[in-house]
């Protein structure tokens, strides 16, 4: 039985280097050095094979040749950021979907709990895209009142939904 350690500590730089003479770059020859080592851990050679060093690189050589019949095989493609774009969907996730809508939900009935001048006065100003100004003239209303009425009706929507946790 081979001492796994003792052959990395030996060995790893020496693989690492045949991997490289190979045309492989460092990250590449790093993770098939790694991976040599990891085919040697779960598959010690069956019979006697007194020379652990030409088994190594007998594995190391077959994971290069196995890796490159894969990378002729798989095109690889750096696309940049516009071109991702084309393939991003637009629609919403069936999560974002569901937590929206219980969020509006939530907004609907925390409206309904606001006296009517309050409601009035955050949908004219919110919904209508109305000013301070514009909203208390149409309610009769001085423009500090009308924004202590739109403040209110913020807090009430903020603590109905900080209360249900969505």
């Amino acid at each position: 039985m081979w001492d796994l350690q003792k052959l990395f500590i030996r060995h790893a730089r020496e693989i690492d280097r045949f991997l490289r003479r190979r045309g492989h770059t460092p990250q590449t020859a790093a993770d098939l050095t790694q991976d040599t080592f990891v085919r040697v851990l779960s598959a010690v050679p069956q019979g006697t094979d007194d020379n652990p060093r030409a088994y190594l690189h007998r594995v190391a050589r077959n994971l290069s040749v196995d890796w490159q019949r894969r990378e002729r095989v798989v095109a690889y493609v750096d696309p940049d950021a516009n071109d991702l774009q084309q393939f991003v969907d637009p629609a919403p996730s069936a999560f974002a979907v569901v937590y929206d809508r219980q969020r509006l939900a939530i907004v609907e009935k925390a409206m309904r709990e606001l006296p009517d001048k309050t409601r009035q006065a955050f949908e004219l100003h919110r919904l209508g895209d109305k000013t301070l100004k514009e909203v208390g003239a149409e309610l009769g209303l001085s423009t500090s009142r009308t924004w202590a009425l739109i403040r209110q009706a913020y807090l009430h929507l903020r603590a109905r939904l900080n209360e249900d946790g969505v």
